[in-house]
C-alpha cells in the first residue's frame, strides 16, 4: 500500500535525561508526545508507534487521502512551528528533527489481533527513519518523491546526496527548513556514483601489444617526429620480446573486464534505484562519461584481441611459401 512516514524525534534526549533525571524527563516527553500526536492526527495521520522520544505516523492508512505526501509535511512544519511554544511553557529549548519518505510498504497487526499492534513494514518506514537520523534539530528531511509533491510550496531547495544505513545506493533528499550539504544540481543523479575514467587497461593493452603496439608508435615516429612517440616505440618493441608481455595482456584484459561487469552491475542498481524513484536521472555528461568508459574497456580487449590474432597469423602463415 502507498503510504507517507513520518519520524519525529526530540532532539538531545540522552543529554536532557543526564541533566533533568528520570522524572522530569519523563514530564517533558510526555508533553512533547502529546503535541506531536495531537498535531500529525489533526492532518490525518495514524500514529503507529512511540518509540522512546520519538513518534511515528503513517498518511494514507488506513484513512485514504491523495495528498498524503503533502499532508505530511504540513504536519511537521506544523509541529516544528508549535514547539517554541512548548519550549517557553516548559522553561528549557526543544528541538525535533524529522524525517519524512513516501512509498510503498504491507500493512496490518502483527503478533496479535489488537489494533494497537497495527503497523507498517517496508522500505518506505526505514528511509524515513534514516532520514530522521540525518535530520540536525528543527530540519525537515524529506525524499524526492515527497518534495515533488511539495516543491511549490518549497520552491528553490536543492537536492542532495545521502548514505542512508541499509540501504544500497545513495538517497537523494530535500532539507525543507535547513542548510544543505552535497548539493547536486537539478535532474542529475549521484556524482559519487559514476564509473572512473580509467585509461588503463587501455594502455596495459597498447603496450602489452608488441608488434602492434611498436607499429602504431612507429606510425607516430614518422607522422610527428621523435619525443614521446619514439620512447612509446622503443618500450612497445620491448614489451613484443619481454616476458612480461603476457602478464600485461593479461593484467589489461582483466581490468576491462572488471570495468564492465561494474558499469553493468551500476546500471542495474541505477534502474532499480529510479524505479523505486530514489534517485535522479543522469544528465547527458553523465551519460557520456559512462559511455566512454564502457567504450574504452571494449576498446581495450578489442586491441588485445587483435594483437593474439596478428601473432597467430605470424606463426601460422596462410599461404606456404613453395618449397625449392
Amino acid at each position: 500500500m502507498e503510504m507517507t512516514v513520518v519520524f519525529a524525534d526530540l532532539a538531545s534526549f540522552t543529554e536532557m535525561t543526564g541533566r533533568l533525571g528520570a522524572t522530569s524527563t519523563y514530564s517533558v516527553v510526555d508533553e512533547f508526545l502529546r503535541l506531536a500526536s495531537t498535531t500529525l492526527t489533526s492532518h490525518g495521520a495514524f500514529i503507529d508507534k512511540y518509540i522512546g522520544d520519538a513518534v511515528m505516523a503513517l498518511f494514507n492508512v488506513p484513512i485514504k487521502r491523495a495528498d498524503h505526501a503533502a499532508a505530511a509535511v504540513a504536519a511537521s512544519a506544523k509541529l516544528q512551528e508549535l514547539l517554541p511554544e512548548l519550549s517557553g511553557r516548559l522553561g528549557m529549548p526543544l528541538h525535533v528533527s524529522i524525517g519524512i519518505a513516501s512509498g510503498y510498504a504491507r500493512v496490518g497487526r502483527l503478533g496479535s489481533d489488537d489494533i494497537k499492534d497495527y503497523t507498517a513494514i517496508g522500505d518506505v518506514v526505514n528511509q524515513a527513519a534514516r532520514l530522521q537520523a540525518q535530520a540536525d534539530p528543527t530540519e525537515i528531511l524529506v525524499s524526492q518523491d515527497v518534495y515533488r509533491e511539495v516543491a511549490s510550496a518549497y520552491p528553490g531547495v536543492p537536492a542532495e546526496t545521502l548514505v542512508l544505513k541499509g540501504f544500497p545506493q545513495r538517497t537523494v533528499g530535500f532539507r525543507l527548513n535547513g542548510k544543505p550539504r552535497a548539493v547536486l544540481s537539478a535532474g542529475s543523479w549521484m556524482p559519487e556514483d559514476r564509473p572512473a575514467m580509467n585509461w588503463s587497461a587501455v594502455i596495459l593493452a597498447f603496450l602489452g601489444s608488441g608488434c602492434l603496439g611498436s607499429n602504431v608508435a612507429a606510425a607516430l615516429v614518422l607522422a610527428f617526429g621523435g619525443g614521446s612517440a619514439g620512447a612509446l616505440y622503443a618500450l612497445a618493441r620491448w614489451f613484443d620480446s619481454s616476458p612480461a608481455r603476457v602478464p600485461f595482456l593479461i593484467l589489461s584484459t582483466l581490468i576491462a573486464l572488471i570495468v564492465l561487469v561494474s558499469l553493468e552491475r551500476q546500471r542495474r542498481m541505477r534502474r532499480d534505484c529510479i524505479a523505486r524513484r530514489s534517485c535522479l536521472d543522469l544528465t547527458a555528461q553523465e551519460s557520456r562519461q559512462i559511455r566512454l568508459a564502457a567504450g574504452l574497456a571494449v576498446a581495450s580487449l578489442m586491441l588485445i584481441a587483435l594483437e593474439l590474432l596478428m601473432h597467430y597469423l605470424i606463426g601460422h602463415p596462410l599461404v606456404q611459401q613453395p618449397s625449392l
